[in-house]
């Protein structure tokens, strides 16, 4: 018999229901379930209706205490997935949290430093696009320097369109209390993840941020920020909910080359044939004659590349949870360590820092000080209760 990990999915709601349809269906060939927890008794009967040979628990305790499952999944709301992990990796099992990692670095930091202390156990994050083949290629281009040092990064991402009675369904969703942040902490937590993991983690931000800007929310729907990596490196992050159309599109400068990514789905990579810089110095004022004549053809200094993958709906989640199985079984390196969930925190943490006080801010940002706005925003709701 073929060794799997019993896994307890831990919420019930879209993504761990769907979890469990892929379980279910054979697509993580690894892994079993071994119980759903939800506190709601009908999303419960739900689940019990759905997966009858299934336990259903009403908790997380009532899990541990069960002893049936050597694993969990976090689907749970954000600020929750910190508060999970730790239960799960304190009582001896493997834990995979959701996106984001948490709600801010303080409470990420404690679950890392947990997960750390207990090396014999498996600590992964949920950043399936990072099983998406296209941008791991896109990152061995970057890492082996074939487009050389960046220069340059934009990202702009506004495929997220809701409508108001996305955000009225629930008394949580786009508040501080409840969800702690708008499109930076729900929807874009990949993209932040991918722009770091390719790119590098900036060294600052500066940022433009409009709280209820085209929607009756508390919490941010529209995002522009600029970090620096340092050297003279620069970034553009632009991000919303209220763009019907919606536009995604990446691009990657370097001084030997350039990647455009359209779509999520199709990457065109230019490499030149010198450096930049070298080339333009060996240009000469009959070159740019040429230029301004039309008789000069770029075309001559570069080669460019398209690269296109199919992805399969789902297959990058399943794909994460069978890495997250294997990883537990035989050691198979994580696509995504669970480690490495702070660094979008951190960065949406400092982006809201920097809308909040108006100043240019250091991802090596004071954690008080946005605990201590972010608790602001909290009671000023009046619902929540505040954060430490």
């Amino acid at each position: 018999m073929t060794a799997t990990v019993r896994i307890g999915i831990v919420g019930y709601g879209a993504q761990g229901r769907m979890y469990a349809g892929f379980i279910a269906e054979g697509k993580v060939p690894s892994m079993v379930i071994g119980a759903i927890v939800d506190t709601d008794p009908a999303v419960r009967a739900k689940a019990a209706a759905e997966h009858p040979d299934v336990p259903v628990l009403e908790s997380l305790e009532a899990l541990i205490e069960a002893g049936i499952a050597d694993a969990v999944v976090t689907t749970v709301p954000h600020y929750l997935h910190p508060e999970m992990g730790i239960a799960a990796l304190e009582a001896g099992l493997h834990a995979l949290v959701e996106k984001p990692a948490g709600v801010y670095t303080r409470q990420v930091k404690r679950l890392n430093e947990l997960a750390a202390s207990k090396p014999e156990l498996t600590f992964a994050i949920m950043f399936n696009q990072r099983n998406n083949p296209l941008y791991r290629r896109l990152k061995e281009i970057v890492d082996a320097g074939e487009i050389g040092a960046i220069r340059r990064t934009n990202w702009i991402i506004t495929t997220w369109w809701r409508p108001q009675g996305y955000y009225d369904q629930s008394e949580w969703r786009a508040t501080w209390g409840g969800e702690g942040g708008g499109v930076l902490v729900n929807q874009a937590p990949h993209q932040l993840d991918l722009w770091q993991w390719i790119c590098g983690v900036p060294k600052s931000v500066y940022a433009k941020v409009a709280y209820g800007f085209r929607r009756d929310i508390a919490t941010e729907d529209e995002v522009t920020a600029v970090v620096d990596y340092g050297d003279g490196a620069t970034g553009v992050f632009v991000t919303a909910t209220h763009d019907l159309v919606g536009t995604d599109r990446f691009e990657i400068l370097g001084d030997k080359g350039k990647i455009v990514v359209e779509g999520s789905k199709t990457a065109t990579v230019t490499r030149l044939v010198d450096d930049e810089r070298t080339l333009s110095e060996g240009m000469t004022m009959e070159h740019v004659v040429g230029m301004f004549r039309g008789e000069f053809d770029p075309t001559t200094l570069y080669t460019q590349e398209t690269i296109e993958f199919e992805s399969v709906w789902g297959g990058q989640h399943a794909g994460v949870l069978e890495n997250f199985a294997q990883a537990i079984l035989g050691g198979e390196p994580l696509l995504a360590p669970g480690a490495d969930g702070i660094a979008g925190v951190r960065l949406a943490n400092a982006i809201h820092l920097s809308s909040w006080t108006g100043r240019e801010v250091s991802l090596d940002f004071d954690e008080d000080e946005y605990l201590t706005e972010l608790n602001s925003r909290i009671e000023q709701e009046g619902r929540f209760a505040a954060r430490a």
